[in-house]
Order: structure tokens, then sequence, then C-alpha cells
């Protein structure tokens, strides 16, 4: 298993606070899948409009953590080491649950195709072991 901690994660994406959204990479292989975590703080700024009395991550972000996740994956690769992997697109998108403060944000991003700069990936985010959003990730490298 390969581990990446923020520091080392901060090498390969081009994200920084507040939107770098990965903790830490529990396991990758370069091209083909990264696992990582997201620690889900109340301290987060969203969590101050959405929504008061019962705050909700925004599932924009939790797209965008799996997207980062996949961004590992790709530019990890020696040839796109030093670039930017933009979204492409995002189809079948799906949310099975809320992710809330304290929760530990599982996102696995496996590259399933890849021609030239453009690739697609099957993103999956869960807590505790039930999936709460799923995927399908389009990523252009520049």
């Amino acid at each position: 298993m390969r581990h990446l901690n923020i520091r080392e994660i901060q090498e390969i994406l081009p994200h920084r606070h507040p939107f770098l959204l990965l903790d830490y990479i529990e396991d990758y292989e370069p091209g083909q899948y990264a696992i990582g975590y997201k620690c889900v703080s109340y301290r987060e700024e969203y969590f101050a409009g959405h929504f008061p009395g019962e705050p909700v991550m925004p599932g924009v972000l939790t797209i965008e953590a799996l997207a980062q996740a996949g961004a590992v994956a790709i530019l990890s690769m020696e040839e796109n080491k030093g670039k930017t992997a933009y979204f492409g697109g995002i189809r079948d998108c799906r949310f099975r649950g809320k992710v809330v403060p304290g929760d530990k944000l599982r996102l696995e991003t496996k590259i399933i195709r890849q021609k030239g700069p453009v690739g697609i990936g099957a993103a999956t985010a869960s807590v505790d072991g039930k999936v709460v959003a799923t995927a399908e990730l389009t990523f252009m490298v520049g």
C-alpha cells in the first residue's frame, strides 16, 4: 500500500486551503486508483450556512473530493507530474446519504478509461461502509 500525507498530496495537487478536500491518501496506484479520506469537522466554513441547525456537507463538495482523489491517481503518473486535472464532466451522479460533522468520508476513485489527456473515473464516497455518493467523473489533464 502507498500512503500520502497532506504535504505529499500538496506536491501532486495544486489545491490549497480551503479547497483541498483530502486529508490523507490510504492507498493509490498511479494511473489506476486512489483511496483517500476527508475528516469532516464542524469547523468547515460551509456549515455556517448549509444548513443552520442541521449541518450537511454540500454534495458538490463530496463530488469535488472524489475528483481530487482521482486527480491523485492521474497526476502521480510520471508523465503528468506538475500538471493539473480539470473537470470535463459528471455523469450518473447519485447522492444516497448525508455527510455531517464528525464523519470520516472515504473517497475511492478508479480510473476506468483513459485516452491521451482525457479519462473517466468511477467514484464512490462512503461513511462507515455506507455509500453516500457515486458518480462517473470525466477529467482532462492540462
